[in-house]
């Protein structure tokens, strides 16, 4: 029996080590917080892939985390429809996955507070040194540690993370929130407004509770702005604390000045169904939209999967699917490899370098067709998808 490590317990962690056990490996996961993720709460747009450990076992129904939309919508700055069409996606949250993807692999192997700060492999196994001082040694490790990969820094040290030139601000708002008029004319839909420079998306999600794990409606949103480097990105990621963070700022954490601001251009840029949802938000966060994109994924005994190797922008909904294919496609190589994890992971990396590409490739076109060019057109399909656009659509 193999044994595997795998550094970073998010989605595409937990769902690799799912699929590693699953397949006869022994898996050991070290999160570096110290808590379980289980207060993040983004919206989540659905792929086959994303879901494919629960729809295999049948641990947990998919429908029961998630929700549906069946109509794509355009509105004007007046708050009209002006293109819709029928559509078949499903949505759901970052913690309604988390916690059946942690409560189906459990906490025995799970072990919190444990960052991997370095690590070195020999011919027959990978040595592992923790930020508490512990060391561990594995046959197959697996660097599942997101957008700031520690390991994509040592084995790549020259690849660049670069900013689009644009960050979306997020939100989440429970249905309970917002008045009839808005819940009505956005709970069955995924909405979408085109604006100058700029664009925004809704669509409908659930949310764990944090004691009950029972789902509530919640509507979800995001809205792109154009932000040049420099002063102006770096006051927007300024938290509260006064501490300048590089890509994201969570829930709490954005200023009340930069809050302010946000919301006096919704008022005026939005139309008013979306402004009052962007003023319902009682803490909005910010991701600025990054590209990074790697020549390799597979290094002897050791591998990158999902966002520590290609970040892609958000616009395919394809990051978690990502993440998630390529832990269950590194589990068939394995498989079918007993015994020789170098052969696996060479045979494993170049179908998954070419996703990533692809991928990253229709995530900057979509990107420079909505803020840049203004090309993106009311009523155009939208880009949703992993291998090819259209294989989001869920019933």
């Amino acid at each position: 029996m193999s044994k595997a490590i795998i550094l970073g317990g998010s989605l595409g962690g937990l769902t690799t080590a799912l699929f590693l056990r699953e397949g006869g490996c022994s898996v050991t996961v070290y999160e570096r917080s110290s808590t379980p993720l289980v207060g993040l709460g983004a919206g989540i747009v659905l792929n086959p892939a994303t879901v494919r450990y629960f729809t295999r076992s049948k641990v947990f129904d998919v429908k029961a985390m998630s929700t549906s939309a069946h109509w794509l919508r355009y509105l004007d700055r007046s708050s009209r429809v002006v293109a819709e069409q029928p559509c078949a996606y499903r949505f759901s949250s970052y913690n309604a996955i988390y916690r059946e993807l942690y409560a189906a692999f459990g906490t025995d192997t799970y072990l919190l507070g444990e960052a991997g700060i370095a690590f070195q492999q020999t011919k027959t196994t990978v040595n592992v040194q923790l930020g508490s001082g512990r060391m561990d040694s594995c046959d197959l490790l697996v660097c599942a540690d997101g957008i700031r990969s520690t390991a994509r820094t040592h084995l790549l040290p020259e690849t660049p993370m670069n900013y689009a030139g644009y960050v979306a601000w997020r939100g989440i708002v429970d249905e309970n929130m917002v008045t009839p008029n808005v819940l009505g004319a956005l709970s069955d839909a995924i909405t979408y407004c085109l604006l100058p420079n700029s664009h925004m998306l809704v669509y409908p999600i659930p949310v764990a509770d944090s004691k009950s794990r029972k789902m509530r409606p919640s509507l979800n949103w995001l809205w792109y702005r154009n932000v040049p480097a420099g002063p102006p990105l770096a006051n927007l990621l300024t938290d509260r604390a006064g501490v300048l963070r590089d890509v994201s700022l969570g829930a709490g954490a954005v200023q009340e000045k930069n809050i302010a601001a946000l919301h006096q251009d919704a008022n005026h840029q939005l139309p008013q169904l979306l402004a009052e949802l962007v003023l319902a938000t009682n803490q909005p966060f910010i991701q600025a939209v990054m590209d990074c994109e790697v020549s390799r994924m597979a290094f002897g005994r050791v591998c990158l999967i999902g966002d520590a190797a290609f970040v892609a922008r958000p616009h395919a909904a394809a990051g978690t699917a990502k993440a998630a294919e390529d832990g269950w496609q590194l589990a068939q190589a394995i498989q079918t490899s007993p015994g020789d994890v170098v052969a696996a992971l060479q045979r494993w990396e170049p179908a998954q370098v070419a996703l990533g590409r692809q991928v990253l490739a229709r995530t900057r076109e979509a990107g420079r067709r909505a803020q840049v060019d203004n090309t993106w057109r009311i009523g155009d399909p939208l880009p949703f998808g992993l291998h090819s656009i259209g294989d989001s659509t869920m019933l």
